[in-house]
């Protein structure tokens, strides 16, 4: 008789139902797995033979397969350990194929017999739920990632002893989880940067704070020791605070990473990726044989920082143009293709010539001007296209420097206008499906971001003079949007559409 123990695979950051079927023949001893499994589902034959046996259980002394279906889908990971050790000993009468139909199982097993963490656990977790699993076995480190998915009963088990005794007589109780306590984790951490300590550099300050409230890419162009890379570090600390849907969102593709600990089962603030400009292009966007998150994806819903933004390779730059119109990156391989979403604020830190001092009151600038243009064309007029502020972030003067007087306005002050803004738009768009003005359509444009005769008439002459493009175009008002918003307006005045006009393209200025 062949028996069936649910669980669950992964492909990109979405889950599908596997059924392990599990066959007992009368001969000689072996053991084979089918389905398209791989070197490490291959290697749960040793695993699983050892975890039961000295588990006080019998191993069938006869050949034994397993077939994981669907078996024209790929299966990766370690997690089929368990359901594969269920089946066996429900075929040696341990359990009984009745009671765990309507469980789902899920757990690396260790050779003798206790239950390994395992990645993707949220991911799988709400895979089945989506196919109408109710009760799933998991290892106990992952319990309280599994119970964030909710309507599910998790039962954390310490070996796969504790699974069999669940059904004999020694029942698991399920996992509860209040996922906001672990939201107000983040909301009251404390941050190793704060903008008080970050002196002058005002114009700087501001346009930060417009591209954390509606979530704009910004480029900072500046001399050497101007203080960009301590602001890019600061912007982290007046980011809002994650909305549950985003936490569940990116906790489901740090686990598929295998980035979450134990101690931080959810992901409790908006990702800050500081990226080396020796990163390949594979590494930026994602990839590999079988396409797993890269960069982008890991920041999505915060910040990837590029600091020395030129200095990276012009392909690695260019492959970032589609993520940051589209809000995601597409991986095609042979056989499939995976989509990843990468919703992320593009940051980005560099000097303005080769000797870093162009423009510079001080310092005299000693590049030639071939030099000067062949520097800054590393960054292409589509890419910059798709930055919405850029802002000079000059030497600061003697004064500025040496200035004795309390400290400047502080991240926590910032941040409670960014998180008003961000509520704001939130309102705005709840029927819209999503967050920030940077998210806005051109459809979405037309409908929430109208301006008088005035301020049409600046954008005309702006667009003439900058020869504005008409994606440009669309995210000067999008700019303008923000800034109203942080001034609590409900209409795009002529003020703002100024100030949106004020952070032009580095080729513009």
């Amino acid at each position: 008789m062949v028996n069936k123990v649910t669980t669950a695979a992964v492909i990109g950051l979405d889950a599908y139902k596997v059924s392990v079927e599990t066959d007992v023949l009368n001969s000689l001893p072996a053991f084979s797995i089918v389905g398209l499994p791989d070197a490490a589902i291959n290697e749960a034959r040793d695993r699983v033979r050892s975890a039961i046996k000295n588990s006080g259980f019998t191993f069938p002394a006869k050949k034994v397969v397993i077939n994981l279906a669907p078996a024209d889908l790929k299966k990766e990971g370690s997690n089929f350990d368990l359901p594969i050790a269920i089946g066996l000993l429900t075929e040696e009468d341990v359990l009984d194929a009745e009671k765990i139909k309507d469980y789902a199982f899920i757990g690396e097993l260790s050779l003798d017999g206790t239950l390994r963490a395992v990645s993707g656990v949220l991911p799988l977790i709400l895979g089945l739920k989506k196919s109408g699993i109710k009760n799933v076995f998991v290892p106990k480190v992952n319990e309280i990632e599994a119970a964030l998915a909710g309507d599910v009963n998790i039962y954390g088990a310490e070996c796969l002893a504790d699974v069999v005794n669940h059904f004999a007589e020694n029942k698991i109780n399920p996992t509860l989880v209040d996922v906001k306590e672990y939201l107000s984790v983040g909301i009251k951490q404390d941050y190793l940067y704060d903008f008080k300590d970050v002196k002058g550099q005002q114009k700087a300050k501001r346009a930060l704070e417009i591209a954390a409230a509606g979530g704009h890419n910004i480029l900072m162009v500046g001399t050497p020791g101007s203080g960009k890379t301590l602001m890019a570090k600061c912007f982290a600390s007046i980011l809002p605070p994650l909305e549950l849907s985003e936490a569940l969102e990116l906790t489901k593709i740090y686990s598929i990473c295998g980035l979450l600990s134990s101690d931080q089962p959810l992901m409790t603030q908006r990702p800050f990726r500081a990226v080396h400009h020796t990163a390949s292009a594979n590494g930026i966007i994602g990839g590999g044989t079988v396409p797993k998150p890269g960069e982008i994806t890991l920041a999505h819903r915060g910040v990837l920082f590029l600091d020395e933004m030129v200095e990276f390779p012009r392909n690695v730059l260019e492959v970032l143009r589609q993520p940051l119109e589209d809000g995601e990156i597409v991986i095609s391989r042979a056989k499939h293709s995976i989509k990843y979403p990468a919703k992320f604020i593009l940051l980005g830190a560099m000097n303005p010539c080769p000797c870093g001092y162009l423009g510079d009151k001080e310092k005299q600038c000693i590049c030639s001007e071939f030099q000067i243009n062949r520097y800054q064309s590393k960054l292409s007029g589509p890419l910059l296209d798709r930055i919405d502020l850029q802002v000079e972030v000059p030497r600061l003067t003697s004064e500025e420097l040496l200035n004795a007087k309390p400290a400047s306005e502080s991240s926590f002050d910032i941040r409670k206008r960014v998180i008003k803004a961000r509520k704001i738009q939130a309102e705005r768009y709840k029927n819209d499906g999503i967050f920030t003005n940077s998210e806005l359509t051109s459809k979405l444009i037309k409908k929430y971001c109208q301006i008088d005769d005035a301020s049409a008439e600046m954008l005309k002459v702006a667009a003439v003079k900058y020869q504005l493009s008409g994606r440009r175009y669309d995210r000067i008002l999008k700019l303008a949007r923000t800034i109203a918003d942080l001034e609590n307006s409900e209409v795009i005045a002529q003020n703002h559409i100024m100030q949106a006009l004020q952070y032009r393209m580095l080729n513009q200025q």
